[in-house]
């Protein structure tokens, strides 16, 4: 017989009152099973007609204060959510049969922790950062490809590429997390937290 918590729920989703905690516990798991990329998750943002648009995103940084990914700010996510901060995120493990789905507000991150992600990347992801103007139409990929070496021939020095203006980080200041794991039959267990007044609520959810 599988083992509960106090709710009722699969032992994997603790006893644990901050959802930071239980999602550090989950990620790990993720790390030890996901062959690819275990900081894979879906972003939701909505553009200025009203609809929903969304794609995959690497989660870099987390914590207490929310979630955070890299972007160019002139792409079509950065513009959407800059005119609408309101964004989701969704992991989904298929190894563990596992997702969790946040919902929050998105805020820059500062030049410093944008400055230091920046420099932690490679040569050629920084040189891309200057020459992809993301999600522009190209020509053709010889565009790309003249772009590429023309911000290569301008910084030589691998050590010495700045960050752009346009390049930085949003960080997903999060009100809602939801666990859920898979169920026989589509019973699935799903549990909700909900910041109220700085503390959060935890409510179970039907499949």
């Amino acid at each position: 017989m599988n083992e509960k918590n106090s709710l009722g729920l699969d032992k994997c989703f603790l006893d644990l009152d901050n959802p930071i905690l239980l999602f550090t516990e989950w990620y790990k798991e993720a790390k030890k099973t996901e062959i690819n990329d275990p900081n894979a998750l879906a972003l939701g943002t909505i553009n200025e007609k009203g609809y929903p648009n969304v794609r995959m995103v690497l989660l870099k940084d987390y914590g207490e204060d929310g979630f955070v990914f890299y972007t160019n700010f002139n792409s079509n996510k950065g513009n959407s959510i800059k005119q609408n901060p309101n964004i989701s995120m969704c992991f989904h493990w298929k190894s563990l049969l596992r997702q969790i789905r946040i919902v929050g507000t998105a805020e820059k991150v500062s030049d410093e922790e944008a400055d230091n992600y920046y420099k932690s990347r490679s040569y050629g992801s920084r040189i891309g950062a200057w020459a992809s103007n993301q999600s522009s139409i190209l020509k053709d990929r010889e565009e790309l490809n003249q772009s590429i070496k023309k911000f290569k021939d301008l910084y030589k020095d691998e050590n010495n590429v700045p960050r752009p203006d346009h390049w930085s980080g949003w960080r997903l200041k999060h009100h809602e997390i939801e666990f859920w794991l898979d169920g026989e039959n589509r019973i699935h267990e799903r549990l909700k937290y909900i910041k109220e007044n700085n503390d959060w609520k935890k409510i179970l959810l039907s499949p």
